[in-house]
């Protein structure tokens, strides 16, 4: 499959995603990283209101460089996924529907995927400055003073990416692996 996807995410999307398919997303996302994940994870333990709301929102982890005269953002490749595992599956249970970073991921993400019938989607990594074409607007909205891992709101159009794994916990790192050894 090769189309566009509106993000933030519907059920209906979510339902027609396979792992392997590759997509353009189209909408709006917001970027954390590691600080920003802790910080957030922080304020759900306290039961205080998160500066974003997750549900159906997809995050990029991304902590772009600063941008250049004329543009709106510098670089913004992925950042290895496997840095937030430790509170993505408090963040799946709490609605947020997609993520946008490169690299395998836990059991415990995993389950929490197919719990919260969420997606994993992949980044090209090293492409940072093709994938900020795609960036049309970025505002950072919480966290300032965490510099590049304050929270972004991002307006993206065709933001190429991969569904490695989709709602029922199919994952194409172990298919594509199991693949190429029976080549």
């Amino acid at each position: 499959m090769n189309r566009i996807v509106k993000v933030p995410l519907s059920e209906n999307e979510i339902d027609e995603l396979r792992a392997g398919d590759y997509v353009y997303l189209t909408g709006t996302i917001y970027t954390a990283r590691d600080a920003a994940h802790k910080r957030m994870y922080e304020t759900m333990k306290k039961g205080e209101k998160l500066p974003i709301k997750l549900n159906g929102n997809v995050l990029y982890y991304l902590g772009p460089s600063p941008a250049r005269d004329g543009q709106v953002i510098g670089s913004a490749g992925p950042t290895t996924s496997s840095r937030m595992d430790k509170y993505t599956p408090d963040m799946l249970d709490a609605g947020l529907k997609g993520m946008v970073g490169k690299g395998k991921r836990s059991v415990e993400v995993i389950k929490a995927i197919k719990r919260n019938h969420a997606i994993y989607f992949a980044a090209v990594g090293g492409a940072g400055a093709l994938l900020s074409q795609c960036i049309k607007s970025s505002e950072v909205i919480a966290y300032d003073d965490l510099g590049t891992e304050a929270i972004r709101r991002l307006y993206i159009e065709n933001l190429p990416v991969i569904v490695v794994i989709d709602k029922n916990g199919n994952n194409l790192y172990e298919t594509a692996a199991k693949e190429w050894r029976r080549i």
